[in-house]
């Protein structure tokens, strides 16, 4: 886990344990993962567009980043929280994860009865709306490009020319807070490179982590360029599959609730300040190899 310590910690944010079977006594949620902090900025986009919705939102920061892991390993976990959240009670399940969504979509559809949606497609399509001269370039982690997930999705739009890179790096600086430096610059200077010499005028970011660096991003690349992210196209995809499926909340007001497989005072920390006032209470989701107990239970400190 990076260190995050440039960020202050908020006191109004408790943790605790979760008991895996209380929402179930509730209008059942939208269940939502991600390894760490950025699949919040999919959490986002449902709330504002879905706002009578309850979520239960689980980060897997015990075992983060996904993006270096071999798919095996990625998929293994994926399915361990997905198992979690299902036993929850959800409604659907939305992997708000790139790496994720390239190792198991197909798996998670095979396995739960509820409906899945994921992150890959509705970025792609996005994509392919926007682009003028047929050139669209993706930053993702080292799993979702060696997936080869954006190349297949792109080939029902032959006529776009798909320029991939890894760009790993890019999480470790959401992870400790870090969205404006000399050195997020560089480093992203470096990674864009191959998009810009292509000549490509739209850029998916092909990590849940990377809109919370869109401003950097867009200032190496210009103003020129769209990006591309899949949270709000993702919301769209949770609102027509709700409505479709009449599986739409019926008003009972909404609960969103977040849990941790690691240290949710880490998580607690950069949640709120990426998400918002809706991050309140940070359980434990104890899942099998995660962390251990202390660090799971460690109280949040004023900062």
């Amino acid at each position: 886990m990076s260190d995050i310590g440039s960020v202050a910690h908020t006191p109004w944010v408790s943790i605790r344990e979760s008991s895996g079977e209380d929402i179930g006594r509730e209008e059942p949620a939208i269940g939502i993962f991600d390894s760490g902090v950025g699949g919040l900025t999919v959490a986002r986009a449902i709330i504002d567009q879905l706002p009578g919705e309850s979520i239960l939102y689980v980060a897997d920061t015990a075992r983060q980043p996904y993006g270096p892991k071999r798919i095996a390993e990625v998929r293994a976990y994926a399915l361990q929280v997905m198992d979690h959240l299902v036993e929850a009670d959800v409604k659907m399940l939305v992997i708000a994860c790139n790496s994720a969504s390239a190792a198991v979509l197909r798996d998670a559809r095979e396995r739960y009865d509820v409906p899945v949606v994921e992150v890959i497609l509705p970025a792609t399509r996005r994509a392919v709306r926007a682009t003028r001269n047929g050139r669209v370039g993706v930053i993702a982690t080292r799993a979702t490009i060696e997936s080869m997930a954006y190349h297949d999705a792109f080939a029902a739009a032959p006529d776009v020319r798909l320029t991939g890179v890894a760009a790993p790096r890019l999480v470790e600086f959401v992870e400790r807070g870090e969205t404006m430096s000399e050195e997020l610059i560089e480093v992203a200077r470096g990674y864009l490179r191959p998009v810009i010499d292509e000549g490509c005028d739209t850029l998916i970011l092909g990590c849940t982590h990377y809109p919370l660096l869109a401003g950097a991003i867009s200032y190496v690349m210009g103003e020129g360029v769209t990006l591309v992210s899949s949270a709000d196209e993702t919301a769209k995809d949770v609102f027509r599959v709700l409505h479709d499926r009449g599986l739409v909340g019926q008003g009972t007001g909404p609960r969103h609730r977040f849990r941790a497989t690691g240290d949710g005072t880490l998580f607690a920390d950069l949640g709120r300040r990426f998400l918002g006032p809706e991050i309140v209470t940070v359980e434990r989701a104890p899942l099998d190899g995660t962390a251990d107990e202390e660090a799971l239970t460690a109280p949040v400190q004023p900062g």
